[in-house]
């Protein structure tokens, strides 16, 4: 057997219906929705399963409701691949996707995992709501390209790189106008196409340090314990180990950009190779295979 890891889905992966045939089939599965409706004192089972859409798209309800069916899909693959899931060697996971991970490897339980990614939601959803901003994905465009159009477009508001998915794609955040005026001017300089994205706000930028001053407080109302396996961070692409180093780099993670494409090469480099993407959707298999085409990438059927 190879080296395993698994990727845990991030926000933009949630549909309406997603975790419905596990939540009826698996025990298991049911009792982690129900723990999750006490804790986060509404039905999020009705809202995964049957909407609507706009509720669940909410950055309130969609980063606990993805963390949630990720968790529940662990139970899935625990049942159909016992050795691949015993012999896991690393996680990652893409933004909110990293506190899954975390949980996933004994850091963070799963009752304080759930709790702080609805603070996450909620304060995220907040400083959104303060500065009207948002994320457009430029496709077909390098790094130091879209860069120097971020340069062009920034004009006097807040325009940065936000991920750096993988070759070709690079999602930028900043306030509207900024936006704007980057979708406007991609194309002329050679960009496939610029997509505005149906998210919140600019995450992934300075304008989110409201939401990070009050993570901060959830961060430290829990207790982490060292990961027993290495969790790649989107701030650096690298494994960290001590608990506070940890709630550093979840701070730091709302407010820098994702470094998916470095993540996955550390894995790459380091012989991994065989994945699988937890959760729901289908994006992080698409991005591994743009970063390496020949790598063998699964999913959890949900």
């Amino acid at each position: 057997m190879g080296k395993v890891a698994f990727l845990f889905a991030g926000q933009g992966a949630q549909t309406v219906g997603m975790g419905r045939g596990i939540f009826q089939s698996r025990s298991a599965v049911k009792a982690l929705f129900e723990q999750a409706n006490d804790l986060l004192g509404y039905d999020i089972a009705r809202l995964c399963f049957e909407g609507p859409a706009e509720e669940l798209d909410s950055t309130i309800h969609s980063q606990p409701a993805i963390f949630l069916v990720s968790i529940a899909s662990l139970e899935i693959l625990k049942e159909q691949e016992p050795q691949k899931f015993q012999n896991c060697q690393a996680a990652a996971g893409l933004s909110l996707g990293e506190y899954t991970a975390l949980v996933f490897s004994g850091a963070i339980r799963f009752e304080d995992g759930l709790r702080l990614v609805q603070k996450r939601g909620q304060a995220m959803q907040e400083a959104s709501d303060a500065v009207p901003s948002g994320m457009v994905s430029i496709l077909g465009l390098e790094l130091p390209q879209v860069e120097e159009l971020c340069e062009k477009a920034r004009g006097t508001g807040v325009l940065q790189v936000a991920n750096i998915l993988c070759p070709g794609n690079i999602v930028v955040s900043g306030t509207n106008e900024a936006c704007e005026r980057v979708a406007e001017l991609a194309r002329p300089a050679g960009a496939m196409k610029a997509l505005p994205l149906a998210v919140a706000g600019a995450f992934h930028t300075p304008l989110m340090q409201p939401a990070v001053d009050k993570l901060a407080e959830a961060l430290d109302a829990i207790t982490i314990q060292p990961p027993r396996i290495p969790v790649i961070s989107n701030v650096d692409a690298q494994p960290h180990t001590a608990p506070d180093e940890i709630r550093q780099i979840l701070m730091k993670q709302i407010l820098q950009p994702v470094q998916w494409e470095k993540s996955m090469r550390y894995l790459l480099e380091r012989e991994f190779d065989q994945f699988f993407e937890i959760g729901p959707g289908r994006v992080l298999r698409g991005l591994l295979k743009r970063i390496e085409r020949k790598v063998d990438c699964q999913g959890v059927d949900i």
